[in-house]
């Protein structure tokens, strides 16, 4: 049966974008280490850095200053630095509106059903950390998904479904339920739990110990 690994994020946590980088990393690791092994199975689930935040979004530059005060510049910076030792070159100058992310995160949902998630997943945080795409906008949200491989016109439907995003708010109260507080967050196997993009030789280790027989 092949490793499970549950990716608790938000598209539009950075530190979730350099996770991704490095769980590739780690499952490539994985894969030399156990050349007969099944690949294990990833799926994203959501978490919303603003619960808060208004449906339409907000300026991200007063996002920003209220986060932040002075300090952010500063953060992105480190943040950007980390992002080009996994080859991610945020570009956090283009970003103008900062989202709320429920429908984006239903259309993560959707793509599981549809065998898409990585592909939906990668192309939510390009088009927002790459090319300052305001994941609000109902267009861009489905230029994004359908480029990424998801049907337009099922899209269309998702994104007019109310309870696609309750379903999505839902899961997130859960991972709050559980302890979560921040993103990205690693759940392996249903037993191993690790917070943080952490380097991928440390994602592995948590592979290792999630497949270890459960002591009695």
């Amino acid at each position: 049966m092949p490793l499970m690994i549950d990716v608790v994020s938000d598209v539009v946590c950075p530190w979730c974008f350099i996770g991704k980088r490095r769980l590739e990393g780690a499952l490539a690791l994985y894969a030399k280490a156990h050349p007969d092994a099944p690949a294990p199975t990833v799926t994203w689930r959501p978490f919303q850095l603003n619960p808060g935040m208004p449906d339409e979004g907000m300026a991200r530059e007063e996002y920003v200053r209220r986060k932040f005060g002075g300090q952010g510049g500063a953060v992105y910076d480190r943040v950007s630095a980390v992002g080009r030792e996994v080859g991610i070159e945020f570009r956090f100058d283009q970003i103008k509106r900062q989202p709320n992310t429920l429908a984006a995160h239903s259309l993560i949902e959707l793509a599981e059903a549809r065998s898409a998630q990585d592909a939906v997943v990668e192309a939510m945080f390009k088009a927002y950390f790459l090319d300052g795409v305001d994941l609000t906008d109902r267009a861009s949200l489905v230029a994004t998904a359908t480029g990424a491989g998801l049907d337009r016109a099922e899209v269309e439907e998702w994104l007019d479904n109310a309870q696609a995003r309750e379903v999505a708010a839902a899961e997130d109260a859960r991972a709050r339920e559980i302890g979560i507080e921040g993103v990205p967050f690693f759940i392996f196997n249903s037993r191993v739990g690790v917070s943080g993009a952490h380097p991928s030789e440390a994602l592995l280790e948590a592979m290792k110990q999630a497949e270890q027989p459960e002591q009695p």
